[in-house]
């Protein structure tokens, strides 16, 4: 059950029940795309930084372990000991990125793994039954992801595909959840709405996909090319085509600076790569802008990364010492970037909800892009 809490112009204020735990929106799941956070984050690291809902990817999962491992040893939540929803991207986005590895067909797309060459069909009903016995929380629906920047002709012909693959997922998942042996009986459903940065395309979409009565909606395809400027164009066009009683997700962003104008668009959904693999190069993110550790002013820094953080690398480590352990090579150094990163974006949301519910998200929204901007 999805429950807007508050508003404050188009942001909004929202909780969401799962079979797994409550969701408070906005919220930015931490990606943990092979059932692990990239940086030796554990799972209970997760809940002290924070953290609401994890996210992993199917289609790394489905190439290893198998998900009908993962189903066998209880499903994702006890396979990786995490008692809080998780939603599964479906594996569409790897149509997108692994495009030298795979073949499109109405029936679905023929991949060569990435990990030892071994062929590899996945469709819709594929995507859903390894979604099923990974039991995730939240399912995505399987899609194609465009090149934003593609032609016209080939972007709506894609969107087409991605309805009805969005019809079979749907048959699929309520035969699935209908099942007695099914882990997670109780799965949802989000769909996609996809078109590039064609405005028209997307809308149609978006309104035709609403009409189908899914648990959620995701805006996917963007952050792939496009300027910041026609994304933002795209999420002012779609999300009041979406149902207001249902969250809607941006997939793949972003930035601080993009989470911010995007809850102003109404989003509630988010996550990204980006804390986590920041966080491993040493590039850690405060309310003044991004660090690098690396740089040699740090060397003889004894403040934390952010005399304003809370996070276990700042109540407990200098600058200098991370900046040590990451040029030592240090795993210590990666994790702790990392560990930070995701509670500044855990926090970042807390603090994003609490200036919704106070009706000031506006001026929250100026005083952090104006901090971001400024620098040390």
């Amino acid at each position: 059950m999805y429950q807007i809490i508050a508003t404050d112009g188009r942001a909004k204020r929202a909780r969401f029940e799962t079979v797994h735990g409550t969701v408070e929106t906005p919220v930015f799941m931490n990606v943990g795309t092979a059932a692990a956070i990239k940086g030796a984050v554990a799972t209970t690291d997760l809940k002290e930084i924070g953290t609401q809902i994890e996210l992993s990817n199917t289609y790394h999962l489905h190439v290893r372990p198998g998900d009908r491992i993962v189903r066998q040893l209880g499903g994702l939540h006890a396979f990786m000991n995490w008692d809080r929803p998780i939603l599964t991207d479906s594996g569409g986005f790897q149509v997108f990125s692994l495009a030298g590895l795979r073949k499109i067909k109405e029936e679905g797309v023929y991949f060569h793994s990435h990990v030892d060459g071994r062929k590899i069909f996945m469709g819709p009903e594929e995507s859903m039954q390894i979604q099923s016995n990974l039991a995730s929380t939240i399912a995505m629906a399987f899609d194609e992801c465009p090149p934003s920047l593609a032609e016209t002709d080939y972007i709506r012909a894609s969107v087409e595909r991605t309805t009805r693959w969005l019809e079979r997922c749907k048959r699929e998942m309520d035969r699935l959840n209908a099942l007695e042996d099914t882990l997670n009986r109780q799965q949802l459903l989000f769909g996609i709405n996809q078109g590039g940065v064609h405005e028209d395309i997307r809308v149609e979409h978006a309104k035709e996909i609403a009409s189908m009565e899914l648990d959620g909606y995701a805006i996917g395809g963007l952050a792939v090319g496009e300027s910041h400027e026609e994304m933002y164009r795209i999420i002012e066009a779609v999300v009041p085509c979406l149902p207001k009683d249902k969250p809607t997700y941006l997939m793949g962003v972003g930035t601080p600076a993009n989470i911010l104008e995007a809850v102003d668009r109404g989003v509630d959904f988010f996550d990204c790569v980006y804390p986590s693999r920041n966080g491993r190069h040493g590039h850690v993110y405060t309310n003044r802008g991004k660090l690098n550790l690396f740089n040699a002013k740090y060397e003889l820094d004894r403040r934390p990364i952010s005399e304003e953080c809370n996070c276990p690398a700042c109540r407990n480590y200098s600058r200098a010492y991370i900046r040590h352990l990451l040029k030592a090579k240090e795993m210590l150094g990666m994790r702790l970037c990392v560990l930070h990163n995701l509670y500044f974006y855990n926090n970042m949301m807390s603090e994003i909800r609490t200036a919704i519910q106070e009706k000031r998200y506006a001026e929250y929204k100026n005083m952090r892009l104006e901090g971001f901007n400024a620098g040390e």
